[in-house]
């Protein structure tokens, strides 16, 4: 046998056993690791800001602090106008239920010569068994308030990491780039740059979106007189621009469902509102916003949230845009690219020259890009 074949052996299964074991920690350490990631991102996003304010005389970590107290107090804010609305609005529908139900019935047998009668369904909906359903709450008590308590430890988890990342950043950032050449630090330095302005550039692109968004809608369903119109608004514009390709439906459907409760003609003004408006933001505001910050394929943004979410969940698909961005940016700036060559295959015929020489407007507006977020 020759001499380098049991030496062969020998790192084959060193190498079998180290993979083994890195498959062992990552799926050991998943929570962990999604912390990590989860807090990295949120310095990546926070790090502009707290720099500005480090430029103006404010002590890092001051700074930091400010930030985050700052997003908590709105996060909070919105949570409480945004769940005061859904609760209440919900309450008030169940209360008044068995009337609705009655006016149903009767506009039923009116309009269709039927004789359904309601008062049965009432009876049952009413006669519920509220013990057995306070029974079964009480013993799920422990279970909620366990998950509860571990929400709250991971979101303070993530808010320490978070802030040492963005109150040490400079200090973090030199002890990770001595480990490496000076070469490779220049690069690495780079791509770090790259990735807290693209990050910090999303969340701003977002939210001037989401800002202008809010304050529209808000301004509508004042005028329409329907209830909790500021709370509606917020989550209008927040769930539209944070959640890609569904988020536009998922926001429009809540203040056009609560609508619908109370007047259907205001929910149909309401749809149409939203639809006229995400058209004017795809192709009026979203381009010029973006432009500069994050600008990602509309498929590319979709199926970089679908990995995102089958591999962390909720936590994933949150991240998946920036993480995308960051990715395109880095790549932008490495790898070489070239003139694509004219042939039928790459043409774009909607942006031709219309017969007096100048491009043709209307087209090109319609082969606008639109928002990866909408």
């Amino acid at each position: 046998m020759p001499a380098w074949v049991p030496r062969a052996i020998l790192i084959f299964l060193v190498g079998v056993a180290g993979l083994f074991t890195l498959r062992w920690l990552l799926v050991e350490l998943q929570s962990f690791l999604v912390l990590i990631v989860v807090s990295l991102f949120l310095s990546f996003a926070l790090e502009p800001a707290v720099n500005w304010l480090n430029r103006n005389g404010i002590r890092r970590g001051l700074a930091t602090g400010m930030v985050m107290l700052g997003s908590l107090a709105a996060t909070v804010a919105f949570l409480v106008l945004l769940g005061q609305a859904l609760f209440t609005q919900v309450s008030d529908f169940i209360e008044d239920l068995p009337n609705r139900v009655e006016r149903i019935e009767h506009q039923v047998n009116e309009r269709f010569d039927t004789e359904l009668d309601a008062d049965e369904l009432v009876k049952e909906v009413q006669s519920k068994d509220v013990q057995g359903l306070a029974t079964d709450l009480g013993t799920r008590a422990l279970d909620l308030g366990i998950s509860a308590l571990g929400l709250v430890f991971n979101l303070f988890t993530i808010a320490l990491f978070t802030f040492y990342m963005v109150a040490d950043g400079p200090r973090f950032r030199r002890s990770v780039l001595s480990f490496l050449s000076p070469t490779r630090q220049e690069r690495v330095a780079h791509g770090w740059e790259i990735a807290i302005q693209k990050t910090g550039g999303y969340i701003y692109s977002r939210g001037v979106l989401a800002f202008a968004s809010a304050v529209v809608t808000t301004a509508v369903l004042g005028i329409l007189d329907v209830d909790y119109a500021l709370a509606l608004g917020l989550w209008t514009g927040l769930v539209s621009q944070f959640i890609p390709t569904i988020g536009t439906y998922l926001a429009g459907a809540l203040p056009v469902l609560v609508a619908l409760l109370d007047d259907p003609g205001h929910a149909l003004i309401i749809l149409a509102f939203l639809l006229i408006y995400q058209q004017i933001e795809n192709y009026l505001f979203a381009p010029k916003i973006t432009a500069k910050t994050m600008d990602l394929h509309p498929a590319v943004a979709f199926g970089t949230v679908m990995v995102g979410a089958a591999l962390f969940g909720g936590v994933g698909a949150l991240i998946a845009l920036p993480a995308a961005a960051v990715i395109q940016a880095i790549a932008t700036t490495y790898l070489n690219r070239h003139e694509v060559i004219d042939t039928h295959m790459t043409r774009d015929h909607r942006r031709e020259p219309d017969a007096s020489g100048r491009p043709n407007k209307r087209s090109a507006s319609r082969a606008a890009t639109p928002d990866p977020a909408s």
